[in-house]
């Protein structure tokens, strides 16, 4: 049976962005923070690209992705460009490890296709929540239980079905958040049974990152608090596919002057700018510690540097302060 991850067991943390634009200062200031968390416990670190989403990728994004994370002195041991023992690192070069989870999952019934339209959900769902992406219907089950006729009849005019994982009605996730503290969400009730790959053939976010964080052995999830509500989901997926729960630590949003969080589409707020009026790599290091407390305003600082100043447990005590005073 799966179970959380031994307190002794050697932290392995990650990145993972998606190269659908130039990383922001928001995603830089995550991508800090993991490599942070996994250096301060003398663990290793993984990077990895999640570009599933083959429309939104943008050209050449990665290659400007890896380049900027360099430029400011973070590293990895393991990752799409210099390789490792869980390659491959980038997610499009890992549809036949999904596949082959995905047929676990099927041979377990525990996944049914699902005709329904978006538009279709939203007519007949109980209650909204909020997603990692806009607000999003609970699923009201509708094709949880159709017969193969019924299905056949839908494909029969033309609709694709997307996959979803039957949800138990009656489980509660609970988990702690090193940083959110006690977590507890009844799937069921707040988003319903949830697709886990698309009607477009697309793995869906939640089963790919389950995947792969659990096959590359990764213990240590740290990132942004937008997608806390996502891992009750991810949790299922974990127990359904047996394999060990990681720690969890989701982390403050930088949110611009209008108090919305970073958009990869705003180009003023990557690091480009930054470089054009003479900011050095440790002047931008120093900038995206101090906006969360871990600095003083102006100081500038290596990230090799930064290491020495904390432990996992001062960097979880000033996250939640954070938290707590809604910065």
């Amino acid at each position: 049976m799966p179970g959380l991850t031994p307190p002794d067991t050697p932290v392995r943390g990650r990145y993972a962005p998606s190269p659908t634009g130039d990383l922001h200062l928001g995603n830089l200031r995550t991508a800090l923070l993991a490599w942070l968390y996994a250096r301060t416990a003398r663990g290793q670190f993984v990077l990895r690209i999640e570009d599933l989403d083959r429309p939104r990728v943008r050209p050449h994004a990665t290659e400007r992705m890896i380049s900027d994370l360099r430029w400011l002195g973070l590293d990895w041991d393991e990752g799409p460009d210099i390789g490792g023992p869980h390659a491959p690192y980038t997610q499009s070069e890992r549809i036949d490890i999904y596949r082959q989870q995905l047929q676990r999952l099927i041979d377990a019934d525990l996944v049914y296709p699902c005709y329904c339209t978006r538009a279709e959900i939203t007519r007949v769902a109980s209650a909204p929540h909020e997603d990692e992406g806009p607000a999003e219907p609970r699923y009201p089950g509708t094709c949880r239980t159709l017969t193969q006729a019924q299905r056949r009849a839908r494909e029969a005019s033309g609709r694709q079905p997307s996959l979803r994982l039957r949800v138990d009605d009656e489980r509660l996730v609970s988990f702690a958040d090193l940083i959110a503290g006690t977590v507890q969400q009844r799937v069921s009730r707040v988003v319903g049974d949830f697709i886990i790959r698309r009607s477009d053939g697309i793995f869906a976010y939640q089963f790919a990152v389950v995947v792969d964080d659990a096959l590359m052995r990764l213990n240590q999830i740290v990132r942004g608090a937008d997608l806390l509500s996502s891992t009750p989901r991810q949790i299922l997926l974990y127990k359904a596919l047996g394999f060990p729960i990681p720690t969890f630590a989701h982390v403050p949003l930088v949110l611009d002057e209008q108090g919305k969080r970073f958009s990869k589409r705003s180009a003023s707020a990557g690091l480009e700018p930054l470089r054009a009026a003479g900011r050095t790599p440790a002047q931008v290091i120093g900038q995206l510690a101090a906006s969360c407390r871990l600095l003083p305003t102006g100081e500038s600082i290596n990230p090799s540097e930064l290491v020495q100043r904390f432990t996992p447990v001062a960097l979880n005590d000033i996250m939640r302060s954070m938290i707590q005073t809604n910065i």
